[in-house]
């Protein structure tokens, strides 16, 4: 599993998981939606771990810095 993710694109799904389980938790967004977002802070904080997008791979996209 190499990582096809790069610092930027970490930074914004972690940003995003925030504010998604900050919706969530202040009872902003309940219901699916809630459930839904609360799904998608979980995916975005585990892939901004490991730095590796499973949807990136069939693309060929990576988001990382090519060193040469």
């Amino acid at each position: 599993m190499t990582k096809n993710m790069g610092k930027a694109d970490r930074l914004i799904r972690t940003i995003l998981a925030v504010v998604f389980l900050g919706l969530f938790f202040c009872k902003t967004v309940t219901g699916t939606l809630g459930i839904v977002l609360l799904v998608l802070a979980i995916v975005f904080l585990l892939t901004s771990l490991v730095s590796f997008c499973p949807l990136y791979m069939p693309f060929g996209i990576k988001t990382t810095c090519e060193k040469k």
